[in-house]
C-alpha cells in the first residue's frame, strides 16, 4: 500500500467545485488543515459564510473525492465557518456591532422585496448566523406585521434601543414607535435623519448580517444609505415582468455607482404554480431575472414562486422560512442565503480592525 501524500489530498479536494464559492476549497482557502494517519485522512474546513443547511452533502462530496485515493480508508471531516467584516464604501467607518450589512433593494414598489427581505434574513438564521433586520422604509413599514411583532422596543438609558427579537432575528423598525395606521407625512431630510438614527440608536448584539429593507426608489433614503451607512454588498430583487425590471436596472445601476458591490439577482414570482390543478404558468414573462443577471455580469441568486402562502404566512407574522422550515421554499430561501454570504465572502476583507490608531500628541 502507498503511502497517501497532502499533495494527493489536496489534488483530490480540487476536484470538488463548490457552488457557492465557485471554485474548490483548495483555491478558496477555506482548508484549514489535512492530517494523514496511515490510511485516515482528516480534514479541517472553514468556510467563510454560515452553511449549516449545506455542510452534509459538502462532507460528503469531500469524502467522496478523497476516499477514492489509493490507500485511503477513512476521511474524517470537520467543517466550521467563521463570518469576517467586509470592506464597505470608502470614508465610511464600520459599525462596531455589525461585521456586514446587506441592502435589499427593487428600484420598484410591489414586487415582494419586503417578503423577500425578512425570508432571507431568517434563511440567515437557520443557516447558523446573528442576523437583524432594519426596516428602512419609514412610509410605508411592514417589517413588524411581517414578523408578527407589535412590542414597542425597550430602553435602558433613555437614549438607545433594544431591538426587537422575533423568530430569533433583531430587528428596528418606525412602525414599532407609531400605530399601523398611522401615516409619516415627514419631508426626505427627516426620513433620512430617522433611518440614521434607526441604525445608530439600537444597540445590536454582534450581528453577523445586518439585512437592511429598502424603500422603492432610488432618492433620499438609497442616499443616505450610500454616503453614510457601511453597506458590504447588495441584493436586487424584481420579478420577470420588463416594467419591474427597468426599474430593478436602476437601482443596480444606483450601487454600482456608489461602490457597493451587487451579490446577486433574486427573480421573485416567476411562476404561478395552481393550487388546484397543478397548471404551471409564466404570469410576470419568463426569463427576466436571468437576462438581468447576465446582461450585468452579476449571479443571479435564486428564482421564487408566486405562491399564496408566502403572502399568508408574510401577513401571519410567520414567514415561510419558520412556518415551513422542510418545505421547498423555505429551502429555496436558505440556498439564495448561501449564495449571499458566500457572494460577500469573495469580497475584500477589512483589515482595519488589525492595525493600531496612530495618535500624535504635542509633548
Amino acid at each position: 500500500m502507498s503511502e497517501v501524500s497532502q499533495a494527493q489530498v489536496e489534488m483530490a479536494i480540487k476536484g470538488y467545485t463548490c457552488p457557492y464559492l465557485k471554485c474548490d476549497l483548495v483555491t478558496a482557502s477555506a482548508v484549514k488543515a489535512i492530517t494523514i494517519d496511515g490510511a485516515k485522512v482528516t480534514l479541517k474546513i472553514e468556510l467563510g459564510f454560515p452553511a449549516e443547511g449545506y455542510v452534509e452533502t459538502l462532507a460528503q462530496a469531500l469524502r467522496d473525492q478523497v476516499v477514492a485515493i489509493d490507500g485511503v480508508t477513512d476521511v474524517v471531516i470537520e467543517i466550521g465557518s467563521r463570518i469576517i467584516n467586509h470592506t464597505v464604501q470608502r470614508g465610511i467607518k464600520p459599525h462596531k456591532n455589525i461585521k456586514n450589512i446587506i441592502a435589499v433593494a427593487s428600484g420598484k414598489g410591489g414586487v415582494g422585496k419586503s417578503t423577500t427581505s425578512v425570508n432571507l434574513a431568517l434563511a440567515l438564521v437557520a443557516e447558523g448566523a446573528r442576523v437583524g433586520i432594519l426596516d428602512a422604509d419609514i412610509y410605508g413599514p411592514s417589517q413588524p406585521r411581517m414578523l408578527g411583532a407589535n412590542t414597542k422596543p425597550q430602553t435602558d438609558d433613555g437614549k438607545t434601543m433594544m431591538p426587537v427579537v422575533c423568530h430569533a432575528v433583531q430587528s428596528m423598525s418606525i412602525g414599532y414607535m407609531i400605530e399601523e395606521d398611522n401615516p409619516m407625512i415627514w419631508r426626505g431630510p427627516m426620513v433620512t435623519q430617522a433611518l440614521e438614527q434607526l441604525l445608530r440608536d439600537t444597540n445590536w448584539d454582534a450581528l453577523d448580517y445586518l439585512v437592511i429593507d429598502l424603500p422603492p426608489g432610488t432618492g433620499d433614503v438609497q442616499l443616505t444609505l450610500a454616503q453614510k451607512i457601511p453597506v458590504s454588498g447588495s441584493v436586487i430583487v424584481t420579478t420577470p415582468q420588463d416594467i419591474a425590471l427597468l426599474d430593478a436596472r436602476k437601482a443596480l445601476k444606483m450601487f454600482e455607482k456608489v461602490e457597493v458591490p451587487v451579490l446577486g439577482v433574486i427573480e421573485n414570482m416567476s411562476t404561478h404554480i395552481c393550487s388546484e390543478c397543478g397548471h404551471e404558468e409564466h404570469i410576470f414573462g419568463a426569463g427576466g431575472g436571468e437576462r438581468m443577471a447576465e446582461d450585468y455580469g452579476v449571479e443571479l441568486l435564486g428564482s421564487l414562486p408566486l405562491d399564496i402562502s408566502i403572502r399568508e404566512n408574510a401577513d401571519g407574522g410567520t414567514p415561510t422560512v419558520v412556518a415551513d422550515p422542510e418545505g421547498v421554499i423555505a429551502q429555496s430561501y436558505r440556498d439564495i442565503a448561501r449564495r449571499v454570504a458566500a457572494g460577500l465572502s469573495r469580497q475584500g476583507k477589512d483589515y482595519s480592525a488589525a492595525f493600531p490608531n496612530i495618535v500624535v500628541q504635542n509633548t
